[in-house]
Order: structure tokens, then C-alpha cells, then sequence
């Protein structure tokens, strides 16, 4: 078994960046999700799933201090990291409730014309780090801008299969996996509970449900109206408390992965 792709999404729901080789944070991959979109006026977190042309954004990091921000119709944007003292913004991602450095005037208007709704953008500093729920972490294990935990893995031949089911070829991006690996029959990673990839360690503590983004092609950012591959996935995926597909990790330390490592089983 191998590491065959990497993802990071700097800005919160916006299209994937697949990476040769990424350094790894505790708190996620370096640089990914720490950048969040949210509602001007009540600082909730604003995904996909309410604007599914969130797709099309494309943001990549310039150096490690400026975002640049790319949608179709739009100039480019360039957006640096708020400096120590900026700005703090009352945010909402899920029951987490947080204060975050706003990143400006400039952002907000670009966001909000792209999006077509009054829109903040937002940054998280590594220091404040979201604390991961404690049912299965430890107090001090903590994630960016993610749906709760730091990486998501999932196995290419469990996403072979699912495109089988559904009758057509899926990307892997509309599933927005930090790791995939290939070399395992479809669906091993669900017995998975300790893992290493090259020489870094990580648990592997919860599996991942899904939600309508999945339904969203990440080339059109349109949803589709068979509700694809979610329907498929709630006939055989289905468990307590969702429609499973992937598996959430905890990195052990930090370090570097990159494409073709090699992926041991520790338990």
C-alpha cells in the first residue's frame, strides 16, 4: 500500500489543490483550511452546501503570508494574513464558537460579489487551533477550519467500487480527502486503527459522514439532481448517525508526507 494523492483546501469548501509533498501539522496539513468563509452578519460558517458555487473558488497560497483568491468572472485577489492585533470576528463552525482575525475590507467585497451574498472572510492563526471533540481526542488535539478533525483518508479502491455502484466514474475530489491510498481492498480502512505513512503515525478515530456536497460536481459546482453518490451510499453505507465513506485521523507528530510512501497497518 502507497499514499497515491494529496489534497489541501486552504480556504474552507473552495475547489481542492492536489500536492507531490506537504509538511504535516498537528493540527492538519500545513496551510490547509485555514482560511474560512462566513455570513457578515452572524460570523456562521458559510460551505458548499449553502453556496455550491464555492466549488469554483480556487485559492492558493503565496509564500506562507497572502491567499490568492481566483473565480470565474472575478480579477484575482491577493489577501494577506492579518497580522497580530488585526481585527477579531465572532465565528461559528457547527456548536464551535471561536474568535478569529478578519482579513479586511478588500476580501470581504471580492467574497461577497463572488458569492452573492455579504460575506467575511476569516483566518486561523496556529495558535488558535479548534479543539477536536474530545470523545475522541485529547484535550489539546486540535484541527483548522476542518468539519472536526485534521485529516480525512480514504482508500482508492473504496472509491473504485462506489463509482461502480453509481455507474460512472467519480473524482475523488467531491469526497475532499487530505490522504487517499491505494493497494487496499475497497473499504479496509474502515478496520483501521493505528497507521503510518513513511515515518509519521497517525490514529484513525472516527469514520466520516457525509453530506450533500458529495451531490455537487466540483467542475460545474452545480448539484445534481440524482443526488449522486449520497444515494447510492445510503443504500449499503448507511449506519448510526449517517452515511459513512472514509475515516478521520489524528497525526501522532509532525513531519513531511509525500506522494508514494509507503502505508503500514500498526493495529
Amino acid at each position: 500500500m502507497h499514499l497515491c494523492s494529496l489534497y489541501r483546501f486552504p480556504l474552507k469548501s473552495s475547489a481542492a489543490e492536489p500536492l507531490q509533498r506537504a509538511d504535516v501539522e498537528r493540527i492538519g496539513l500545513a496551510g490547509d483550511r485555514r482560511w474560512m468563509v462566513v455570513d457578515a452578519a452572524t460570523g456562521a460558517f458559510i460551505t458548499q452546501r449553502l453556496v455550491p458555487s464555492m466549488a469554483l473558488l480556487t485559492a492558493r497560497w503565496v509564500g506562507e503570508d497572502a491567499l490568492r483568491l481566483q473565480a470565474p468572472g472575478m480579477p484575482d485577489l491577493l489577501v494577506e494574513v492579518p497580522p497580530a492585533g488585526a481585527e477579531l470576528r465572532g465565528v461559528r463552525i457547527w456548536r464551535e464558537s471561536a474568535l478569529m482575525p478578519d482579513a479586511g475590507d478588500d476580501a470581504a467585497q471580492w467574497l461577497s460579489a463572488s458569492l452573492g451574498r455579504a460575506c467575511r472572510l476569516v483566518y486561523l492563526p496556529r495558535e488558535r487551533a479548534i479543539q477536536v471533540d474530545t470523545g475522541y481526542a485529547s484535550p489539546g488535539e486540535r484541527t483548522a477550519f476542518t468539519d472536526g478533525f485534521p485529516f480525512l483518508l480514504i482508500g482508492q479502491a473504496s472509491l473504485d467500487d462506489l463509482s461502480r455502484r453509481v455507474g460512472r466514474a467519480l473524482p475523488m475530489t467531491r469526497f475532499r480527502p487530505n490522504l487517499v491510498v491505494s493497494g487496499a481492498e475497497a473499504y479496509a480502512e474502515d478496520q483501521w486503527r493505528r497507521i503510518r505513512i513513511g515515518t509519521l503515525e497517525f490514529r484513525v478515530v472516527k469514520p466520516c459522514s457525509r453530506c450533500i456536497i458529495t451531490t455537487i460536481d466540483p467542475l460545474s459546482g452545480l448539484r445534481g439532481e440524482d443526488r449522486e453518490p449520497l444515494a447510492t451510499l445510503q443504500t449499503y453505507r448507511k449506519g448510526e448517525g449517517g452515511v459513512f465513506f472514509g475515516q478521520n485521523l489524528i497525526a501522532e507528530g509532525e513531519g513531511e508526507l509525500a506522494v508514494g510512501m509507503p502505508v503500514e497497518i500498526l493495529d
